[in-house]
């Protein structure tokens, strides 16, 4: 691939159970799975699903008015049966309202296209889950 396709992020271990994954831009988020307050990777995945539609929404909405609450809540069930562990009944809600007006009922007739537009085709994220893609995992001479 091209380096204008490229998205990568490096994960280091910190402690036992806990990791810092970084972007090549500087940002990073701490996650684990000790059971303490730091985010699972089931839950970053969630979060990716739905940070992406509500982005996506977002921007298109808030053009025409600022949202007095914009609110994006996902769910599903972590299973375990034949194809091992996965996520299932993935879903995700939007909460959102606009200020009376124009501007705001341009933006809530433009949310529901934006948010369908977004699962159909803009957001990376649940379309990579929706289509499935193969993940290699290879082990790097140190």
């Amino acid at each position: 691939m091209s380096d204008d396709t490229l998205r990568s992020v490096r994960i280091e271990r910190t402690s036992a159970g806990r990791y810092t994954a970084t972007n090549v831009r500087g940002g990073s988020i701490t996650f684990g799975s000790t059971g303490d307050a730091d985010f699972t990777p089931v839950e970053l995945l969630l979060a990716a699903i739905g940070g992406c539609t509500a982005v996506d929404a977002d921007i298109a909405t808030s053009r025409h008015a600022e949202p007095v609450e914009f609110t994006v809540s996902v769910q599903g069930d972590k299973v375990s049966d034949e194809d091992g562990q996965h996520m299932t009944n993935l879903a995700v809600s939007f909460r959102v309202s606009f200020p009376e007006g124009e501007g705001g009922d341009r933006a809530r007739a433009i949310l529901p296209r934006a948010v369908k537009t977004s699962h159909d085709r803009l957001c990376t994220v649940s379309r990579t889950v929706e289509l499935g893609t193969p993940v290699t995992s290879v082990i790097e001479d140190v």
